[in-house]
């Protein structure tokens, strides 16, 4: 009789490849100091300025609070505030004939990821932040919410150069508005509250 044991699987809130690790311990070893470690963390988390980075960590310079990652080769400390920022994200070494270069993606860096049980405010963001502002960007323009009314209306901001632009009907009717109300069907309408007669920084006048 054959015994099935289960094993409970921790997903980890970074993937760092196979050859990152291969890059990270090299480096690691140049370092001559026993018990050296990689630390993650993000600063300015959960704002358009978050940067991920990557810091040597001698034994006893990470926090009590870092949740410490074992792999192979190398051991990581997570900083906690940056935990929820993480997900998704991916450490990982391109070799070429310079040497290589090693690469940081994070996703939800600017934003936590958010699920559909999440507060629509925060859906909101998520999707201002992740798919709509970096768009407007281009334009120097960013779009902020400034709250959601009783009735499901999100009110909106327009900012950078989308203040007093000229296209700002099309932008939010046929780009903010319809990705909104396609993903978030409990969403009810929009309501742009910015001053337009302000045109000084618009893009389009």
């Amino acid at each position: 009789m054959t015994q099935e044991l289960s094993q409970e699987v921790t997903r980890q809130p970074i993937q760092i490849t196979a050859s990152a690790e291969d890059y990270l311990a090299e480096l690691l070893s140049k370092q001559a100091v026993e018990g050296m470690a990689v630390r993650v963390f993000i600063t300015q988390p959960g704002t358009p300025y978050a940067e991920t980075c990557l810091a040597y960590s001698r034994p006893g310079e990470e926090e009590p609070q870092d949740e410490l990652l074992e792999l192979e080769k190398i051991k990581v400390y997570l900083e906690k505030n940056s935990l929820p920022f993480l997900e998704e994200a991916v450490v990982d070494f391109n070799p070429d004939r310079m040497g290589g270069q090693l690469t940081i993606k994070a996703p939800n860096a600017k934003m936590p990821k958010v699920s559909k049980d999440s507060p629509l405010a925060d859906q909101i963001n998520y999707i201002l932040y992740s798919d709509i502002n970096p768009g407007l960007a281009a334009h120097g323009g960013e779009i902020k919410l400034i709250e959601i009314t009783e009735d499901k209306v999100a009110v909106l901001q327009f900012g950078g150069g989308c203040q007093g632009c000229s296209a700002v009907d099309l932008t939010l009717k046929d780009g903010v508005e319809k990705t909104l109300l396609e993903r978030l069907p409990e969403l009810k309408g929009i309501r742009d509250v910015t001053d337009h007669t302000v045109t000084e920084n618009a893009y389009y006048k």
